[in-house]
């Protein structure tokens, strides 16, 4: 059987006394789509910090693409492709110029990187701004570059936190799509971290986190039920999203 993209089980993690997460389990499958769901201090990038070992897992286990990330973490990592929060692209550089250094983070010679970097701007819809400098580009533009700069090294697995965080309504749409087309078409897996209920499908797998704890995890439409996902959401946690 195939392992799942990501399996997370029973993993804890806290900063002093401070509890961030509990317990937490969850399932990314292979080629799958699944949000997770929480607002502001809910968890979700301490947990994306432990998934790329910013942070270390004392408790529990974090296997990617069915390699464990304490015993295994070069093979786990090299299945992982990440797009932070906050912006990783060197604004003084070309898209291009970006890629081919991060190529090279990955120990990927010139000669591959090249018809990697055509492949994946091509994947994005930014095959003709490839010499554009960053700082030329548009916020969803941008978004997308970092995206392609996620896949240079041909992950598994896309881990995504608040990718649209400051983009305006069609920006975030367009992104939102790449990701969902990157899936159906290109069978990579997605953990999509988000705060914005409009950016969730009802045949979306879902994760509701909050405060460090998992509350439900299933398909969107079984969560929201009759009465909607805002409902939904504010019913188990007492918050609006």
């Amino acid at each position: 059987m195939t392992a799942p993209a990501l399996q997370i089980d029973n993993v804890s993690h806290s900063f002093g006394a401070v509890q961030a997460l509990k317990d937490v389990s969850l399932t990314v499958p292979q080629g799958g789509f699944t949000a997770l769901l929480g607002v502001n201090g809910a968890g979700k990038t301490t947990l994306f910090s432990l998934i790329t070992r910013l942070y270390s897992n004392r408790s529990g286990t974090i296997r990617v693409g069915g390699h464990d990330l304490r015993c295994e973490p070069s093979r786990a990592l090299a299945r992982l492709g990440v797009v932070f929060q906050s912006r990783a692209m060197d604004a003084d550089l070309t898209i291009r110029q970006n890629l081919i250094y991060h190529a090279s983070l990955h120990g990927i010679p010139g000669r591959l990187a090249r018809p990697r970097i055509d492949t994946v701007l091509a994947q994005v819809d930014l095959a003709d701004r490839a010499d554009a400098r960053v700082t030329a580009l548009s916020g969803g533009q941008s978004r997308r570059a970092e995206i392609a700069r996620a896949l240079i090294h041909r992950p598994d697995l896309l881990l995504l936190d608040e990718a649209t965080v400051g983009l305006d309504v069609k920006s975030r749409a367009e992104v939102l799509a790449l990701t969902r087309r990157l899936i159906t078409r290109d069978g990579v897996s997605a953990l999509w971290a988000t705060h914005i209920m409009d950016e969730i499908d009802p045949a979306d797998d879902l994760v509701i986190l909050h405060r460090g704890e998992v509350l439900r995890h299933g398909p969107a439409r079984d969560i929201a039920g009759a009465q909607g996902l805002t409902r939904a959401f504010l019913d188990l946690t007492g918050v609006a999203p």
